[in-house]
């Protein structure tokens, strides 16, 4: 069932499936770390959110809906973080692929050529978002308008709400990576976009 069954499930919300096995990402990300991010952190946030939304107006709803319904309500911000941070998640991992990286699509490399003069001018910027992150967060590489931009994100927040198009994004909360590489973020994220970043997925998003 990947379609959200809105009927009166107690238990709308499902764990997507991982888009490749455990080890798939190794040596950059190893199965151990996948087992913990997927397993328990990703699991947790649909686990919550199935919990916090039992009997209230987004019971069912989709989770765009009740990410676009609880953003910026401080009194729903519990359902906000968790319905995001599923998304966000879900997103994160089709991000990647095992021999990612690499030249990206003509068709997308265009665009980041336009937008940044080159891919490795685009990299760096991704780059750089990553890991200036202040504390957890996201960085993106987004449509807006007919332009890709990189942002940043603190926490579970998202471009979704603020109307830009994400196409990929790497994921800097410690979980993410601190059981490979401890603190070294930067080479965490560097082996990220050298070879698992999914270019393909990205291109898909933009069309």
């Amino acid at each position: 069932m990947n379609k959200r069954d809105t009927s009166n499930s107690s238990s709308p919300h499902v764990l997507p499936s991982l888009p490749y096995p455990d080890n798939a990402l190794e040596p950059v990300i190893t199965a151990n770390t996948i087992g913990f991010h997927y397993g328990k952190h990703h699991k947790a946030y649909v686990d919550n959110l199935n919990k916090l939304v039992a009997g209230t107006e987004y019971a069912d709803l989709s989770l765009e809906k009740i990410i676009t319904g609880s953003a910026g309500r401080a009194e729903k911000a519990a359902i906000f973080n968790n319905a995001a941070q599923i998304w966000n998640h879900t997103f994160y991992w089709k991000s990647m692929r095992s021999k990612g990286g690499g030249e990206p699509p003509a068709a997308l490399k265009q665009k980041m050529e336009a937008s940044f003069g080159s891919v490795d001018a685009c990299k760096k910027e991704l780059a750089g978002a990553a890991v200036s992150q202040f504390g957890s967060g996201w960085a993106w590489l987004v449509l807006d308008g007919d332009k890709l931009k990189v942002v940043k994100t603190a926490n579970a927040d998202l471009p979704l709400i603020t109307g830009m198009k994400p196409l990929l994004t790497v994921d800097v909360w410690e979980h993410a990576y601190y059981l490979d590489y401890q603190n070294r973020r930067a080479d965490y994220v560097n082996a990220v976009l050298d070879k698992l970043i999914n270019w393909e997925f990205a291109l898909q998003n933009a069309g």
